[in-house]
């Protein structure tokens, strides 16, 4: 097949795409595809137009790649393309969105409140940072709403930590969660067509939380897979994960983040574009279930076409 690879583009996680690119340009080759490697830009359109591909892999992750944007447009070009479509893209890449969702599906998911820049700003809300921090409890987490990765996040031990800790979320787009702190062991469940993957177990090395260090650097974290769960915690764990899956509409692959503490799994965040790079973790699921690195790429690949053909097909 004709593969147009999509990498890069102007999202933070750009060089996180690039290498989830190189990695799977090298497989594609190696299976005998052609490959048109195409950087996010102004003539991408066109660039497509020229190419014709069978099919689009999208390599990206972070905003417009991750977000629905870039699948909405595919859409409208006719081009089928790998990963989940437009609506569970657009709600797993939002936070806020994804854990009102799951609540509504009854999945678990640490308690939170979203603060807008605007809210900060013009009404005066950082009145309220003692109310939340009450009903929250303390410590909390301080993320982005839009930003994966671990991009921008602060463990807040005290009120007082608080402006600085949005400041910094605010830096990577405009409207931050504050979310009930769960300790626990962390655990990434991959879904591959429906199907539960072995679970991943990450240790940090280095910091205290497995941030963008740890997930991107060699030897920032240690991977445990299968992760040694009892019997009825990998159950639990599998069940939670797929819920959610199902809850957000995904299809075809995700991945889901969970915090296993003492009530039991919670999901953190669900990634419609896991990375594909030599430290990502859906890899490690798949060749743990068998599912080499090239297998795992032809099968998206074929998911792609199966379930997104050309109209006109």
């Amino acid at each position: 097949m004709k593969v147009a690879l999509l990498t890069g583009g102007r999202s933070l996680e750009r060089g996180v795409s690039l290498r989830s690119g190189m990695r799977v340009a090298d497989s594609l080759s190696g299976l005998g595809h052609e490959v048109v490697q195409l950087d996010l830009g102004p003539n991408l359109v066109s660039l497509l137009g020229e190419a014709r591909p069978d099919v689009a892999f999208i390599a990206l992750h972070g905003t417009e790649g991750e977000d629905g944007t870039i699948q909405a447009l595919l859409e409208l070009l006719d081009i089928p393309y790998t990963g989940p479509g437009v609506a569970a893209c657009r709600l797993s890449a939002d936070k806020d969105l994804t854990k009102h969702v799951l609540r509504r599906a009854g999945v678990r998911t640490p308690d939170w409140i979203t603060y807008s820049e605007a809210e900060i700003r013009d009404f005066g809300a950082a009145a309220t940072f003692a109310i939340a921090t009450e009903m929250l409890g303390l410590p909390v987490a301080v993320k982005p709403t839009a930003q994966g990765s671990s991009l921008g996040v602060r463990v807040v031990t005290g009120i007082e930590e608080m402006p600085d800790a949005l400041m910094t979320a605010f830096s990577y787009g405009s409207s931050a969660l504050v979310e009930t702190w769960v300790s626990g062991r962390e655990l990434a469940v991959s879904i591959l067509d429906g199907e539960v993957l072995p679970i991943v177990e990450a240790v940090p090395t280095e910091s205290a939380t497995y941030d963008f260090e740890a997930r991107y650097e060699v030897g920032g974290a240690t991977f445990t897979c299968p992760a040694r769960l009892s019997p009825e915690d990998e159950a639990a764990a599998r069940a939670t994960a797929l819920a959610a899956y199902e809850a957000l509409g995904c299809s075809e692959f995700s991945r889901v983040d969970l915090i296993l503490g003492k009530e039991g799994p919670s999901v953190l965040e669900v990634n419609a574009i896991p990375g594909l790079t030599e430290t990502s973790l859906l890899p490690q699921a798949a060749e743990a279930a068998g599912v080499g690195f090239d297998d795992l790429i032809e099968r998206l690949l074929e998911m792609a076409v199966a379930d997104k053909g050309p109209r006109n097909s």
